[in-house]
């Protein structure tokens, strides 16, 4: 049982909470109806998110095997069967039908065809996509949209083309930090742990992480200042909390260039305090400044 409960990797469900994004920045963190419908989309992505894991260890079983981590993965040690796989995946596909239908009637169609759009797309990157670099880092960074979308159409809220523009730009830095991890390895190694590995070099991630790291702060900063945001906040405090991100980013780059340590950046959110004390700041910054002030 732990084996099936580790392959659906629970571990990762802390992307998901991307979803609470829109009502955050709505204004709407405190609706009821908003915050309700938010934790079924949450729970809805999760159970996807967990197919397409079982889906993705299943594609990759012989990879796996032949990598010194991931060869501990449940399907690739052996300790779960394919056919279990395949089952466990059906499994969190229906559960994850099953928290869509829990949602109001309104806005049960266009949850589906977000959640159903993000199981197709991840579907493709586990099969083909993800043998090509770039294209296998903006497929993920979309996959982050997706979760805002949902998010936004559950709680009945117009994202922000801001918000839209800024979870894509800092998933792609992380992404492409992931990615540096993966060089760092083929460099030791001699063998790339990915197929598409050997398409990016240690200069090309460092100047892709400085560059999506750069125009995430910027883009961060005119959301803050924007006028619609200001009007909607009624406050032009915002940008105070930029600080926060600007701090954020630079921990990260810290992370990745010296420590080396940003493979998964699942871990390091769970694992680094001043990563976690530096987005506890921005949240309370944030409240206090859209809700008290």
């Amino acid at each position: 049982m732990k084996y099936l409960f580790k392959l659906i990797r629970p571990k990762q469900w802390i992307k998901n909470f991307f979803v609470f994004l829109p009502m955050f920045f709505g204004g709407m963190l405190f609706n009821r109806q908003a915050l309700l419908n938010g934790i079924l989309v949450f729970f809805a992505f999760c159970f996807a998110a967990s197919a397409i894991y079982c889906f993705n260890d299943i594609v990759d079983l012989e990879d796996d095997r032949r990598h010194p981590v991931k060869c501990n993965r449940p399907i690739a040690s052996g300790a779960v069967s394919k056919l279990q796989a395949y089952g466990l995946m059906a499994l969190m596909a229906a559960l994850s039908a099953m928290f869509i239908l829990l949602l109001p009637a309104a806005v049960i169609p266009k949850v589906a065809i977000v959640i159903g759009g993000y199981f197709v797309l991840n579907l493709c990157y586990c099969a083909w996509l993800k043998n090509f670099a770039i294209v296998d880092v903006c497929v993920i960074a979309f996959g982050f949209v997706l979760r805002i979308m949902a998010g936004a159409v559950a709680g009945n809220i117009h994202p922000s083309q801001w918000i839209l523009l800024m979870t894509f730009l800092l998933t792609l830095f992380l992404s492409f930090a992931k990615r540096r991890d993966d060089v760092i390895r083929m460099n030791q190694t001699g063998e790339a742990p990915r197929k598409n590995t050997s398409r990016y070099n240690l200069t090309f991630i460092n100047e892709a992480i400085t560059i999506t790291g750069s125009i995430t702060l910027v883009c961060y900063i005119m959301y803050t200042v924007s006028p619609e945001v200001v009007k909607n906040f009624h406050t032009n405090h915002l940008y105070l909390t930029s600080i926060f991100v600007l701090i954020g980013l630079l921990r990260y780059i810290q992370i990745a260039v010296v420590d080396q340590k940003s493979g998964d950046p699942t871990k390091v959110m769970l694992r680094d305090r001043f990563i976690q004390l530096i987005v506890l700041a921005w949240i309370l910054a944030f409240l206090f400044i859209i809700y008290v002030l």
